[in-house]
């Protein structure tokens, strides 16, 4: 079910490239794709409390234990509540007290209400903010498919937004924002009713069951995958806004069609290990590490054939990019080859991260994605005024991750051997 949703998801992110391009042109929308990539900073904001709770709940689920998961469920969204009003208040102002026209290097000639933009966009996920933890809910309970529907629907509503947009003639920054945005909230909110009111019943969040003791628990887990969440969110977000600074606006539109273009792999793999993370969580709660061993030999087999897939879609790239966006936008081969290594460098690190994570030993992954982070933007600052290329750029992104996959692999492999110790086996 899950290939099938994202199968779906997939086509509409296809269509939405060209549609949202012939919406805005190469310079507007090259800002709102830098826009939508720090929108990722909000939808990390919950300090890992989407993650925490998907792992607690698993291990809850395997125990039997249903009032001590409802307790869970009831204090991740009131402490997710607290966390969120506090926040969108500070972004509003500190969007009043920033001057975003140089902060983006954007004409304030092309785009007159950046501002509003803005703060209409972080109003919006900032609601979404609070109802997308269902989705984590689901992960919780070993049901991907319904969390990967939740977000199929969201970009499906935006699809037809969108061209909506699209037919009005009005072709306005600010109507694509708020149907880029809108839409996530609607299909989160509808779902909420239907879980609890409907669906899980027994696990219907109540206030007279928040427990803030449960809640630092969580956070406490939590913290560990948000400090990677905010990491991986420098790497992506920051990459949009350096390119948009160092070069133009609508140079962020080659990096981006080009990224699109092979993550599509991200997104076939992502849904075969999305639910090895929480069954690695209950095959490690009940010691079935022979499980964990025959699952990595199947992902083995993945990677492979997204080897094989990879060359093929290099060489078929100049159709393949001719077909999809016809030639409003020129992706030189250099940036097509470097965006397909670092996507496979993601993948190949994700290839053990999803089983680490689930067994919860996650204290060298916060140390090497937090230095990847850290040595990324001089490295990229540096890289881009010495080349003033943008496949040197990527080809950056790719090596301050190296070391990261690196210990991936010889963590994951120690920890199903028995064989970690030390930081190797640390929390």
């Amino acid at each position: 079910m899950s290939f099938f949703i994202k199968a779906w998801s997939a086509v509409v992110v296809l269509l939405m490239v060209p549609l949202t391009l012939k919406c805005l042109g190469d310079y507007q929308n090259g800002l709102w794709l830098t826009i939508s990539s720090l929108l990722l900073w909000i939808d990390n904001m919950d300090i890992g409390l989407g993650n925490g709770l998907r792992n607690k709940l698993a291990t809850y689920m395997a125990h039997g234990d249903t009032m001590r998961a409802r307790t869970l469920v009831s204090s991740t969204f009131a402490m997710l509540t607290c966390i969120i009003f506090p926040t969108m208040l500070v972004l509003i102002l500190a969007i009043h007290l920033t001057d975003t026209y140089s902060l983006f290097n954007v004409d304030a000639n092309v785009v007159t209400n950046l501002d509003a933009v803005l703060i209409v966009t972080v109003c919006m996920v900032c609601a979404t903010f609070i109802f997308k933890l269902v989705g984590n809910f689901y992960m919780g309970l070993q049901m991907p498919a319904v969390n990967n529907l939740l977000i199929a629907a969201g970009q499906t509503l935006t699809l037809i937004a969108t061209y909506a947009v699209y037919l009005s003639g009005t072709h306005s920054l600010m109507h694509i924002a708020i149907a880029g945005t809108a839409a996530p909230l609607l299909a989160y909110m509808a779902a909420v009713p239907i879980t609890f009111g409907w669906l899980y019943p027994t696990l219907r969040p109540s206030i007279s069951l928040v427990n803030m003791s449960e809640a630092k628990q969580v956070m406490s887990l939590g913290v560990r995958f948000f400090i990677m969440q905010i990491a991986s969110v420098v790497l992506f977000a920051t990459s949009n806004l350096l390119i948009s600074k160092l070069f133009t606006p609508a140079m962020v539109t080659p990096y981006q069609i080009a990224y699109r273009y092979f993550s599509l792999f991200i997104v076939v793999f992502t849904v075969v290990c999305m639910p090895f993370w929480n069954a690695t969580t209950d095959a490690y709660e009940r010691g079935d590490i022979n499980w964990i061993r025959g699952a990595t030999k199947k992902l083995n087999k993945l990677t492979l054939l997204i080897v094989a897939a990879m060359a093929v879609m290099v060489g078929l790239s100049p159709i393949a990019y001719h077909i999809w966006i016809g030639d409003d936008v020129e992706i030189p081969m250099s940036v097509t080859i470097a965006m397909a290594a670092y996507i496979f460098t993601i993948i190949y690190s994700m290839r053990y991260s999803y089983f680490i994570n689930g067994i919860g030993k996650l204290r060298l992954q916060l140390i090497f994605t937090s230095a990847a982070a850290l040595v990324f933007i001089p490295a990229a600052w540096l890289t881009a005024k010495a080349t003033h290329s943008i496949a040197a750029f990527i080809w950056a992104m790719t090596i301050v991750n190296l070391p990261g996959l690196i210990v991936n692999r010889i963590q994951f492999h120690k920890l199903i051997n028995g064989k970690a110790k030390g930081l190797w086996n640390a929390a």
